[in-house]
């Protein structure tokens, strides 16, 4: 049997949680989709997939497998297409993930100006404040903010932001700005979990990195409902730079010890290394890189004198 068969078949019934609609998918019936998965394994030595009468789970063996076997068929569609002349032209369905709020702040007009440049890709952006497993949930391309770790991915860094802490300068009328961040613990803070999600704040006294523990009055897992609070005079919140720079500049908000912030954390396009990277994910690269790069660049600061001034310095 055909070993690009077995490696298709295997990766839709992945993706399909089941026999069934893998071969409704591939257009197979049941048994030749139970022959190629057979085959498979014979072949590998080892199962890939765990079936009972109800369900079908991946194995281990399976799990490890996945990338391998995804990557050797977009090769293989790649080298097809570069063989009749298609991959000069960037075509197809993008998948890209963000976190929820610089999607909404950064990357949603990038991609509908990459879409007026090439009309014939087409994309799904996906908001979600969580990792996303480029590779097992299919996505294309994505915006990682902080250090990367050891990964099959390719990266192209695009900029840096800080983690700050804001209040409303009716809040800090009311309460006094604390002075350092041991005086947290007399303030309301409202924690966006995304950003704080064991109740304490990090932060940098000359070269030595500590950490405060808080109580907060109010948890929330959405960074803008956490932003507004804080506009509304309710307490204290943590959030990136490019979250509420607008919001500083147009003094709705006032950075808080500011000289114990921790250093920027850098800003990468990520996508899943290939022998051969689709046109659609090399284009988009090289559109969105330089334009989001700009964005970040006016959506933080360096220190409260620059979020103030309105000045947007790149961070290195």
């Amino acid at each position: 049997m055909d070993r690009f068969h077995e490696l298709e078949v295997f990766v839709a019934v992945t993706e399909a949680g089941s026999f069934a609609k893998a071969g409704a998918r591939l257009r197979l019936s049941p048994p030749a989709v139970t022959r190629a998965v057979s085959a498979l394994e014979e072949r590998l030595g080892a199962r890939v997939f765990n079936r009972t009468t109800r369900s079908v789970t991946i194995t281990d063996v399976g799990r490890r497998f996945l990338e391998s076997a995804r990557r050797v068929l977009s090769d293989l569609e790649t080298a097809e297409k570069e063989a009749i002349g298609e991959t000069a032209t960037p075509q197809g369905h993008l998948t890209i993930t963000a976190s929820v709020t610089f999607g909404r702040s950064a990357l949603s007009p990038v991609v509908c100006g990459f879409l007026s440049r090439y009309p014939r890709v087409t994309a799904s952006v996906l908001l979600l404040d969580r990792v996303v497993n480029l590779v097992e949930e299919g996505v294309d391309v994505a915006v990682r903010i902080g250090h990367l770790p050891d990964s099959g991915l390719i990266a192209k860094r695009i900029g840096a932001v800080r983690r700050v802490l804001v209040a409303s300068p009716d809040y800090i009328a009311r309460r006094g700005m604390p002075a350092s961040p041991a005086e947290l613990r007399l303030h309301s803070v409202i924690a966006f979990t995304g950003l704080m999600p064991n109740r304490e704040w990090r932060f940098l006294n000359g070269q030595k990195q500590g950490s405060v523990s808080l109580g907060p009055i109010f948890e929330i897992n959405d960074a803008a409902a956490a932003i507004q609070a804080a506009e509304e005079g309710h307490g204290v919140t943590v959030a990136l730079s490019y979250m509420v720079s607008d919001q500083v500049r147009r003094g709705k908000l006032v950075p808080i010890l500011d000289a114990f912030a921790l250093p920027p954390q850098p800003v990468h396009l990520v996508y899943p290394q290939a022998r051969l990277v689709a046109p659609k994910v090399r284009a988009f690269i090289d559109f969105a890189a330089p334009r989001l790069k700009a964005s970040l660049d006016q959506l933080t600061w360096t220190s409260a004198e620059d979020a103030k001034s309105g000045t947007s310095p790149t961070l290195r």
